[in-house]
């Protein structure tokens, strides 16, 4: 009898082993270190929670290295089976090429789902009326200013009224402290960048405030995309903001992380991880006291008004072809939740996307994001259509030219215009 105990439990323990050894596995796909040390505590818990094997899998950086492989690997079927996507421009491609599950069922029955942001669900949202994403973070964009460099010139810290009101702003910067007095990220380089941090900024107060019409066209030939183009070449002409770093490999690096810090540049668009990332704790190059330094406007409207720019900040997805999809998904809500939105948060400073962190302590110790995320609820927003990312890379081409100064406004328009023409068709463009 003994033995025919110690045999059973032997075989248990085999068994047991056996099933270790062959639990499901799940591939996440993640490129830069913040990110990868954001999300391990999260990827520690769908382990333990899913009984599942996690393996991250770092993809290269920037943004543009990393979809393009990701894209590479999906075409070819052996993709990652969850995901970031960095812009947001994306996600209706790759929901047209079928590479994404739809997950609306998903989100619609976890009570988590409910405590979300209205802005965050309508981003979610692609043109179809599937969700295929689950946006757990915000970008919450705005004009940071350095108070301290204008208050020391006498130059007014006040709301700009209008576009006229920013750059007289941006003039007076540059003529009163010899800094560079406005950044919007143009350029091929900065890739989706030049559209969501740069571009979206302005289009929003413009006569053109939304780029997609009912009927799923590009209205890309209006004033209001004049106006915006203009506005840059304005900036540019008048020497105000820093062009040969754009025209670099990473065009990001010396404008945002040496010259705003430095004070050589006073007022560049960005988001509010750059209160942490860029400028903050988890910055290589901080700014002292940089919640007091540092102030923030709103865009301001080409004729006034303000406005306060959301969109998704590399919102979750699942491979439309991944080995286990019901698992996947599962992963995909651990990947949305709270914790995951405050971790990243703490990280890199995107503001997360449901309300509840409100009553969270954690998320209050980040003092200088708990207003960001409260002023979310109103935010504006850009929407969505397929071939979105090919528009992006049009503002991204047409502002290289503008920065090279080798067309004018019109001339940037038309490039954006033919661009998304040569690749979508001519009806694509209203």
């Amino acid at each position: 009898m003994n033995k025919l105990v110690a045999g059973g439990l032997a075989a248990i323990a085999l068994s047991l082993l056996a099933g270790t050894a062959n639990a499901e596995s799940l591939r996440v796909a993640l490129h830069g270190q913040a990110g990868i040390d954001a999300f391990t505590p999260t990827a520690e818990r769908i382990e333990k929670n899913l009984g599942i094997d996690v393996e991250i899998v770092e993809y290269p950086a920037p943004d543009k290295d990393y979809m393009t492989k990701l894209l590479t690997e999906l075409a070819a079927g052996n993709g990652p089976d969850l995901f970031s996507i960095p812009s947001a421009a994306d996600v209706a491609d790759m929901v047209a090429a079928g590479y994404l599950a739809p997950v609306g069922a998903e989100l619609a029955a976890w009570p988590e789902y409910a405590d979300f942001v209205d802005v965050a669900k309508q981003l979610a949202v692609s043109p179809d009326g599937e969700t295929y994403v689950v946006p757990y973070i915000l970008g919450i964009q705005q004009i940071y200013f350095r108070r301290d460099v204008l208050e020391k010139a006498g130059i007014s810290t006040e709301q700009p009224e209008d576009w006229a009101d920013l750059l007289a702003r941006a003039k007076e910067i540059k003529e009163k402290t010899g800094s560079f007095g406005l950044l919007f990220p143009a350029g091929v380089s900065w890739g989706g960048g030049a559209f969501d941090e740069g571009f979206s900024h302005l289009i929003i107060g413009s006569s053109t405030p939304q780029l997609v019409t009912e009927d799923g066209k590009f209205d890309l030939t209006s004033q209001g995309v004049l106006d915006v183009f203009q506005f840059y070449k304005d900036l540019i002409d008048a020497d105000l903001m820093p062009v040969d770093p754009l025209l670099g490999p990473e065009p990001w690096v010396i404008p945002k992380y040496e010259m705003f810090p430095s004070g050589e540049l006073a007022a560049t668009t960005c988001g509010s991880w750059c209160y942490i990332f860029d400028w903050g704790r988890e910055s290589r190059n901080p700014i002292p006291d940089v919640t007091n330094v540092v102030g923030t406007w709103a865009d301001p409207g080409q004729n006034g008004g303000e406005f306060v720019l959301a969109n998704l900040g590399a919102p979750w997805a699942v491979n439309a072809k991944a080995a286990n999809l019901e698992l996947a998904k599962k992963a995909l809500l651990e990947a949305g939740s709270v914790e995951n939105q405050i971790e990243t948060a703490a990280r890199i400073g995107n503001i997360p996307a449901s309300n509840a962190v409100q009553k969270d302590p954690r998320f209050q110790a980040l003092t200088e994001l708990v207003p960001i995320q409260a002023a979310a609820n109103h935010g504006t927003y850009l929407k969505q259509a397929t071939g979105m990312s090919v528009v992006s890379e049009g503002v991204a081409r047409a502002t290289e030219a503008l920065l090279r100064k080798e067309t004018d406004a019109a001339g940037a328009q038309q490039i954006l215009v033919d661009h998304v023409r040569q690749t979508l068709g001519d009806e694509a463009v209203k």
